[in-house]
């Protein structure tokens, strides 16, 4: 395999796993724009989805009524979470809400342990057949699916932000949230809505790289620290940001590990992320990461 060849497979694997860290990535733009918490349970999201879609295809459901059960379930699970624990600390400081998402987390992948084991599971892709070449890459086909889902989710989050009275309430929420609910909008509904966004979001990031990677129980831990990764990159509050930062970080992981060892793929994301803190901290940065004042 020629240069040219290497430089176009690093590029395909970084832009697949990038669009599934820009999907991910999204629930904590979304949760954080609204609530201006973040939700460290985002990766959770992301293995139930994995887990649900083996589960669900296991018991002879087909791809699409599997992905879609998958996904509606672990959205009704995010709002549950925000309901039952998040919506009671809405006035506590947000260091105990931060706290409060870690054991989300913990408790999640702690059920997941319980239910599926600690055995990786397979799942068959959702098309059949040998790797396409493309460019000089070869491509299995499952990255096709990753791409094309993620590549549907961004514009029909774009239309929902852009188009609708929710999204747009959404939006206002963000922006800020007590004019908002002067002008009738139920903030405390809006954030219902964000984190069943935000758990729709994670499992569709699960159900459609399940193929690529074993699901296992504890992979929503490296997965949603890369997300939130991406979503910082991005400035934490900019959906189209979360989205490019997804894509480099996958792509510079891609690169790392192709050109410097693979051994140094995951530590990529945590390099990016000290670099932000150091250089917000230095004020070097465009933009900030928004802090809630009291």
């Amino acid at each position: 395999m020629t240069l040219g060849e290497q430089l176009a497979q690093y590029l395909a694997s970084g832009l697949v796993v990038g669009g599934a860290y820009a999907l991910i990535g999204l629930g904590f733009v979304i949760v954080y724009s609204v609530t201006r918490i973040i939700n460290f349970a985002q990766g959770e999201f992301v293995m139930l989805g994995a887990l649900g879609m083996v589960t669900g295809t296991g018991l002879g459901l087909g791809p699409l009524p599997a992905f879609v059960l998958v996904v509606a379930a672990v959205a009704a699970l995010a709002a549950a979470l925000e309901r039952v624990a998040v919506h009671p600390l809405r006035r506590a400081p947000a260091l105990a809400v931060l706290i409060l998402t870690i054991g989300a987390s913990i408790a999640l992948r702690g059920g997941a342990l319980v239910v599926w084991g600690t055995d990786p599971f397979a799942l068959a892709p959702f098309s059949a057949g040998p790797p396409v070449a493309l460019l000089g890459a070869l491509v299995v086909r499952q990255a096709f699916w990753v791409v094309a889902v993620a590549a549907l989710v961004f514009a029909l989050l774009w239309f929902f932000f852009t188009r609708t009275y929710a999204g747009t309430a959404v939006r206002a929420c963000a922006v800020n949230p007590r004019a908002a609910r002067l002008m009738g909008i139920r903030v405390d509904g809006m954030s219902l809505l964000a984190f069943a966004l935000s758990g729709a979001l994670g499992a569709t990031a699960g159900a459609v790289i399940a193929p690529i990677t074993y699901a296992t129980y504890d992979m929503g831990l490296m997965l949603g620290l890369k997300g939130f990764v991406a979503a910082v990159l991005g400035g934490l509050v900019s959906p189209p940001g979360a989205i490019a930062g997804g894509i480099l970080l996958g792509v510079l992981e891609a690169f790392a590990a192709g050109l410097v060892s693979s051994g140094y793929k995951d530590a990529v994301a945590f390099v990016i992320l000290i670099a932000l803190c150091l250089v917000q901290v230095a004020g070097w940065l465009p933009w900030r990461v928004p802090v809630e004042e009291g």
